[in-house]
């Protein structure tokens, strides 16, 4: 447990607790949200052809394009919520500097 305050920098087991809560909360709630604003924007798993392979797999594929934008923008918020914006805005440009986004965050 300690090594892990220390990795995220955070002082108390009630931080640590709060972040893997709001780690939790986005995972699921992306996965909620992400279907009806593909929906919205008129891309439903009925406009895929069922019977023809492709069509499950590039639904599915854009789900998953579009769930990774909708988990960003909901970690920061739920973080913002249970007071650990800082944490969550750290962790944030980390991972997407890592994932080659640095000359945006700059």
């Amino acid at each position: 447990m300690n090594k892990l305050k220390q990795r995220w920098g955070i002082s108390s087991n009630w931080q640590i607790l709060i972040i893997l809560i709001v780690f939790g909360l986005t995972g699921s709630s992306s996965l909620f949200v992400t279907r009806p604003v593909l929906e919205f924007i008129g891309l439903s798993r009925m406009n895929f052809s069922p019977e023809f392979l492709w069509g499950g797999i590039s639904y599915h594929a854009i789900k998953l394009l579009m769930i990774f934008p909708v988990y960003q923008i909901l970690l920061v918020a739920y973080g913002w919520i249970f007071g650990q914006f800082r944490f969550f805005w750290q962790f944030e440009k980390n991972m997407l500097s890592r994932l080659g986004f640095a000359k945006i965050l700059k």
